[in-house]
């Protein structure tokens, strides 16, 4: 079963937020494990084109930004992430623990992942990501 992981163990710290992909296998369900540092700022508010999906609190207070505005979330919490505007998000760590979270994922191929407070736009193709830096169309001034 070369796709098993274990979700308890290590994520690398890369300075405030580090992710552990889990299963990645094209299509279907994939799941990658984010940890967020003690007093970690947010990560950046986006939304998939592409892909459903399902964030699960497993350790920790992270707190979640969506487009309605903010809610501190528990361990345990289960909040559905749809594609699109409406699945909009950021993720941060105002408290004084560890948060870890599972990222359940749709794995649509391709996906595009819009990031409208900075303008930029990621893309995903076979299991490759790249970003581009210039606005995304919808945000293009008429």
């Amino acid at each position: 079963m070369g796709d098993a992981a274990n979700i308890w163990d290590a994520v690398p710290d890369w300075g405030g937020a580090g992710a552990r992909r889990l299963i990645r296998g094209g299509r279907g369900l994939g799941a990658s494990i984010w940890e967020f540092q003690p007093g970690q700022p947010e990560y950046v508010y986006h939304f998939h084109h592409g892909s459903d999906e399902l964030l699960v609190v497993l350790r920790g207070e992270p707190t979640l930004r969506l487009g309605d505005g903010e809610r501190m979330l528990r361990e345990g919490d289960v909040v559905p992430l749809p594609r699109g505007p409406e699945g909009g998000r950021a993720i941060s760590n105002p408290g004084d623990t560890v948060a870890r979270v599972l990222m359940v994922s749709s794995n649509a191929d391709p996906d595009v992942a819009e990031y409208p407070e900075t303008g930029k736009v990621g893309n995903s193709t076979r299991g490759s990501t790249s970003r581009e830096t210039s606005p995304s169309p919808a945000y293009l001034p008429d």
